[in-house]
């Protein structure tokens, strides 16, 4: 669970990017309308989709750091990765639905339909888009890596993938000004590579989540690890049915039978889970609880 502070931070952030990207949306839109340019409209509506999960983030985090209750004993955070999910749907969703209008722009034109040439207005835009976004995602980013926000740093590289964006259209508009309307193709193929790049960079936020909702656990070097420092304890003589989940984007639970001497008493057994609860999440700051069950070592007797 992230303290008061990371969510200060991460609210802040977040309203510092719904508040720019709603600027960029209207800069955008309006410059691609005035300026003859699908692609910077396409842009612009890419930089909608950012306004949007800037407040699914907001949304989101007013309830995934809530603690745990009798209803959901492992507390909310995976509130944070169905957010995550959110994020990178609604960015593949974008993605597809500018592809299909870039692709009928190439009709279009391949039947000669007549198409107005672009104006230095959206390459203006594109280039205001490139600097002030990936100031953003930088920024971004980094309160994602210390507050430990998958949901941030998804958000993080929407921002990225609006500035990326920018860069084909900017270089479509500019080939268009520079040549002259035999390369007016170059909008709607523009639109077609950042379509392209939003469905990828959607697909790259939405994969690890499919993991966590689904409660896939830790690697075999992790638990391998996680076993080692068990049987590090003088007291263990053996251990098995080591398991883990991830209830979170980082929260992973571990659940463990170990064997002491039969002649243990509860009292030891008792302080020995706590050392190994102890041991375990100070070596693995992605350990949030360690479920341990001590059971008397089982001896072959002739």
């Amino acid at each position: 669970m992230k303290d008061g502070k990371d969510i200060v931070t991460i609210r802040q952030v977040a309203w510092l990017g719904a508040i720019i990207n709603l600027f960029l949306t209207a800069f955008k839109f309006i410059a691609g309308v005035v300026g003859h340019s699908s692609v910077l409209i396409a842009d612009a509506v890419h930089s909608l989709s950012d306004i949007v999960t800037d407040f699914a983030v907001l949304l989101g985090m007013r309830y995934w750091n809530r603690p745990a209750d009798k209803e959901h004993p492992y507390g909310h955070a995976k509130i944070e990765t169905l957010v995550t999910l959110f994020i990178g749907a609604t960015l593949a969703l974008v993605g597809i639905g500018l592809l299909l209008g870039a692709v009928q722009s190439l009709m279009d034109i391949l039947d000669k339909k007549p198409r107005p040439l672009p104006t230095w207005l959206p390459l203006t835009a594109a280039l205001v888009s490139i600097i002030i976004k990936e100031w953003l995602y930088r920024i971004t980013v980094k309160v994602g890596m210390q507050t430990r926000s998958s949901a941030m740093v998804a958000n993080a590289w929407h921002h990225r993938s609006d500035a990326l964006s920018s860069i084909p259209a900017a270089i479509a508009v500019g080939a268009c000004l520079l040549f002259g309307d035999k390369y007016v193709i170059l909008d709607p193929v523009g639109t077609v590579v950042v379509s392209s790049m939003i469905i990828h960079a959607a697909w790259k936020i939405m994969q690890p989540t499919f993991a966590v909702l689904l409660d896939s656990g830790a690697s075999e070097q992790q638990l391998r690890d996680i076993a080692e420092d068990i049987r590090s304890f003088g007291e263990v003589k053996d251990l098995h049915k080591l398991r883990s989940r991830y209830v979170g984007p980082t929260g992973l639970v571990i659940d463990v039978h170990v064997q002491v001497e039969p002649t243990m008493s509860v009292t030891e057994s008792h302080a020995l889970s706590h050392q190994i609860k102890k041991k375990l999440s100070q070596g693995n700051e992605n350990i949030i609880d360690v479920f341990v069950h001590i059971e008397p070592e089982e001896r072959c007797t002739e």
